[in-house]
């Protein structure tokens, strides 16, 4: 590829997904890019005139780098790079609300966007709108943000752009969650306490460093709004996107809605106070298993209903979320007019670095493919 036709490329954030990503763009020669840009929490790397950021020693030179980190020296040096005719892309695997808050400026000055970062485009509709608005300078990309590197939006947006009316979507979002039923709510029975469940996805990396942010269900609540602002028959009368203010907007039932302010917000104190929950979470396993049943925290967009709404509720153990899911995995159904008597189903490992940063790499080729 000749270098004028590169992509040109800043990472912002290298932690787990972000060195994810830049690995896996090294690992593969096909790819054309170059990185102008690479940033961490506390430093950032850039090239000098006479020199390119060494994509096989950048770990080293950024941790060596003295600079820090200002995304509006990487902001100008990407504009700069559009100017002189070329593509460039932000790469955002933060998890910031100001980071997110720079996408409707980044493309209207015709830098592509690419994130796993769901706050832009599940928080308060007026942000997701100047993103769209903006969008015809520059492309927004984030397949990674709902599943993974599942095509779960890519799916959704080949639906919906050939004509399909979607009447549902209804799927069990989170890994963790997935994780936790998948065990505590099993087709085959068990006896194990809820906490101890938890207790175990914690020790092994399942869960946020404080169980209670996977558990009061706003993760899920943030996938189904990133979904639901895809799909025309939920705007109103107006144009205008759905869920007013987002995530918050949703229907989300909480599974720690009793839990103390101190529990919410310390992990350990959290994992103290839990045990005082398991006989509730027993006795709602005990009346599932009666009615021949299992407990799965599941998403559901009904279109047909307009409603959004996360919660926990009962399957039969002969459904799919009864009998398909294993780990972590994902699983999403899409029930619509071209599929109607028999779902879309896509599903998967739907947490973890290397398949996150899979879902990025796979927006960042749709921008160097013809």
């Amino acid at each position: 590829m000749e270098p004028g036709k590169y992509l040109q490329v800043a990472v912002v954030g290298v932690g787990g997904v972000g060195t994810q990503v830049v690995e896996q763009l090294i690992a593969n020669p096909i790819y054309g890019f170059q990185l102008v840009a690479l940033t961490s929490s506390k430093r950032m790397l850039q090239p000098t005139k006479d020199l390119c950021i060494n994509p096989i020693a950048w770990k080293d030179a950024l941790n060596a780098s003295e600079t820090p980190v200002d995304l509006s020296a990487v902001t100008s040096t990407l504009q700069e790079l559009v100017k002189q005719g070329k593509k460039a892309v932000f790469i955002d695997n933060t998890s910031s609300q100001d980071v997110a808050e720079m996408y409707p400026a980044l493309l209207s000055a015709g830098i592509n966007v690419i994130t796993p970062n769901k706050k832009a485009f599940s928080g308060e509709a007026g942000l997701y709108q100047a993103i769209v608005q903006a969008s015809r300078s520059g492309r927004y990309l984030h397949e990674s943000t709902v599943g993974a590197g599942l095509p779960i939006i890519s799916t959704l947006r080949d639906l919906v752009e050939t004509g399909d009316k979607v009447v549902k979507i209804e799927g069990v979002f989170s890994g963790t969650m997935s994780y936790i039923f998948n065990n505590f709510s099993a087709v085959e029975g068990s006896d194990e306490s809820f906490s101890s469940i938890v207790k175990g996805a914690r020790a092994q990396g399942y869960t946020e460093p404080n169980p209670a942010d996977d558990l009061n269900g706003a993760d899920v609540a943030r996938k189904l709004t990133i979904l639901a602002r895809i799909i025309p028959e939920l705007k109103d009368e107006q144009g205008n996107f759905p869920l007013l203010h987002g995530y918050q907007s949703v229907e989300t039932t909480s599974l720690i809605q009793d839990a103390p302010a101190s529990a919410v917000s310390n992990g350990d104190e959290f994992m103290k106070w839990l045990p005082e929950q398991d006989a509730h979470f027993s006795q709602m396993r005990e009346q599932a298993a009666k009615e021949g049943s299992v407990l799965r925290y599941v998403g559901v967009v009904d279109v047909k209903n307009k409603v959004v709404k996360a919660e926990l509720a009962k399957y039969p153990k002969t459904h799919p979320f009864a009998t398909s899911l294993g780990g972590s995995d994902n699983i999403i159904m899409f029930h619509t007019e071209r599929y109607g008597k028999r779902p879309l189903i896509v599903q998967g490992a739907g947490a973890g670095n290397d398949v996150t940063a899979m879902g990025v790499v796979s927006d960042i080729l749709k921008l160097i493919r013809p």
